[in-house]
């Protein structure tokens, strides 16, 4: 409400302009590659590394040896580094479904993957007088792929699976309760027994009754997403009408469903309660079609770590990640600041890398990390595949580097994208997007055993001059990246990792301060709505050595008539970014006895 004075005096009034700004949305990190198990071709967040082996699984067996892919060690390093949110996105070779519901008293439909857990029928029909039981409702795993199945028509001795391991799944219904029309469902491990149940999930008080808020597709859900494209644009199409409150399974599908169980004496209705699951437990029937090089190990098919080649990488092809990589273009939908294909290198699969080089050019708000040469190769050939790249928004290291796999306690030798995503994370947890990621405080890979190749001075001289970051060798200091360029060829502010990122950071939050204007009215206050945003934050990025100086622009000046006629609101930051000291050079001078010091 205004304030005038009418008499003489004096109106003392506030203003508060301490209201402190909300912090940028932070966005970690996305790698794409195969898992163990997991949504095929979805990008999925974890914040956690047991909720990525959780999701994702862990080791995997090929030739009587057990490796870890490289996703798991990158996303095991980023968040001990660190990181606070992965994107990962699993890619297979062939075509998969989820396995399916099966068990002693089921009747599986057909020998292609889909079959269903069976069903008490006791309360008469057709379908007992033909010698099989009823199907009253079908669960699938989220999780694809050939390791989900272990179907079993008998357990055998103590209750086990012979094909039932940690990474899938087993079911059990409980509780039938044909005066309620209610039963329970336990998701159990696969690899559990009967006396000593390992139950991962349970649902109580489950009705099949669709018309009750206890339904067995709103309790446990019947969402499934798939990846579709339009006109050449990949994108998630979601399927299903109930949401997942399940992290293992979805129904996907209600044979005998059973609408308004009680009539209206409250009393069950003869008609449906023989749709009522009997008590028993089962496990999952083959649910996959097509051929998988990297989910089927019997013949020692997957090539792992050093022994990736064009046609191999852990057992899938390169042009397996293409609809990945095209799918998170989507910038609306996936949000991150840095990605990696760890597996992917550009002398062997250069149409993939290339596409991993547009994503992030084309999106603007992220960098990507890639490497250029397989394991053995040469300073030269590492150089020459550099030349052909020049984008300020992709760096890449050399060399590779050998650590200990957590999952196998084995020495593995893993590409240089690995680990890089880690620095980052810890840079930006140790200091700000904006510092350097190299050098001995943030720079240090501790976990690293051995560098590929011990760089000589000549060598990371050849390296960096080619816009490739050094991954040097210090007696003392131990295995540490010790460089921070782009593949931008001109020489410029951009040339370097550390501004890049800064840009990336200061543009996400500015982004976000400006969604909140679209439709705004353009006005003034819009623009000092702005202002008392924007300002503020970068304030606070010069405080934090980000920034030498800055300025932000949105009046009058660029906001002229026609602009705003036009619809438009237009704001210019200028800026100074801090540069870092990569070559300091140090002048000792050595005086005769005598000599006064200059002050």
């Amino acid at each position: 409400m205004a304030e005038t004075l009418i008499s003489p005096g004096v109106l003392a009034r506030e203003n508060d302009q301490s209201f402190i700004g909300g912090a940028p949305i932070t966005f970690g990190a996305a790698i794409i590659g195969p898992a163990v198990k997991g949504p095929v071709g979805i990008p999925t967040a974890v914040s956690t590394f047991s909720q990525y082996q959780a999701i994702f699984g862990g080791s995997v067996e090929s030739g009587s040896q057990f490796y870890t892919y490289l996703n798991s060690i990158a996303a095991s390093n980023y968040f001990s580094q660190g990181g606070e949110s992965l994107l990962v996105t699993r890619v297979v070779t062939g075509s998969f479904l989820s396995a399916v519901t099966s068990g002693s008293t089921a009747t599986q439909f057909n020998n292609s993957g889909i079959s269903t857990v069976g069903w008490n029928n006791s309360g008469g029909g057709g379908a007992q007088d033909l010698g099989y039981q009823k199907d009253a409702f079908q669960l699938s795993t989220i999780s694809e792929g050939e390791i989900m199945n272990n179907y079993q028509a008998d357990d055998s001795a103590g209750g086990t699976l012979d094909n039932g391991n940690a990474d899938n799944l087993r079911w059990e219904v409980s509780n039938v309760n044909t005066s309620s029309g209610q039963f329970s469902l336990l998701i159990r491990r696969g690899n559990d027994t009967t006396k000593t149940k390992a139950i991962v999930e349970t649902f109580s008080n489950v009705s099949m009754d669709p018309t009750a808020a206890n339904y067995v597709s709103a309790v446990i859900g019947d969402s499934y997403a798939t990846v579709a494209s339009d006109n050449g644009e990949y994108f998630v199409q979601s399927n299903g009408s109930y949401p997942n409150r399940s992290a293992y399974v979805y129904v996907s599908a209600v044979n005998t469903p059973t609408p308004e169980y009680f009539d209206n004496n409250g009393t069950a209705k003869d008609l449906y309660t023989g749709s009522l699951p009997a008590v028993g437990s089962g496990s999952f029937a083959p649910a996959v079609t097509g051929t998988s090089l990297g989910n089927n190990f019997e013949n020692g098919d997957a090539k792992f770590n050093q022994n990736i080649d064009a046609g191999n990488i852990q057992g899938i092809g390169p042009n397996d990640y293409t609809e990945s990589i095209a799918l998170l273009n989507n910038q609306d939908q996936y949000q991150f600041n840095v990605i990696s294909t760890p597996g992917l290198n550009a002398n062997e699969h250069s149409p993939q890398v290339n596409l991993m080089v547009a994503l992030a050019q084309s999106r603007t708000d992220c960098i990507s990390v890639i490497d250029l040469v397989p394991y053995n190769s040469n300073v030269l050939t590492v150089t020459s595949q550099a030349s052909s790249f020049d984008t300020s928004y992709s760096a890449t290291y050399w060399p590779w580097l050998q650590t200990v796999d957590a999952a196998t306690s084995q020495n593995v030798w893993v590409p240089p994208s690995t680990f890089i995503p880690g620095v980052y994370a810890f840079t930006d947890a140790s200091s700000d997007p904006w510092f350097a990621p190299a050098g001995l405080i943030r720079g240090s890979l501790g976990t690293v055993v051995r560098a590929e190749r011990q760089l000589t001075s000549g060598n990371r001289d050849s390296l960096y001059e080619a816009n490739v970051n050094p991954i040097a060798t210090f007696p003392g200091s131990g295995i540490v990246v010790f460089g921070q360029k782009t593949l931008q060829k001109k020489a410029s502010a951009l040339d370097r990792v550390n501004v890049r990122r800064l840009l990336i950071s200061l543009k996400s939050f500015i982004s976000q301060v400006s969604n909140n204007l679209v439709f705004e009215q353009n006005t003034i206050a819009t623009r000092n709505n702005f202002l008392s945003q924007v300002n503020p934050y970068l304030e606070s990025v010069q405080q934090r050595q980000g920034l030498y100086s800055f300025k932000v622009v949105m009046d009058d000046s660029n906001n002229t008539p026609d602009v705003v006629d036009r619809n438009q609101l237009i704001g210019q930051i200028y800026l100074q970014p801090t540069k870092t000291a990569e070559f300091i050079i140090l002048d000792f001078n050595v005086l005769p006895t005598g000599a006064t010091f200059p002050e």
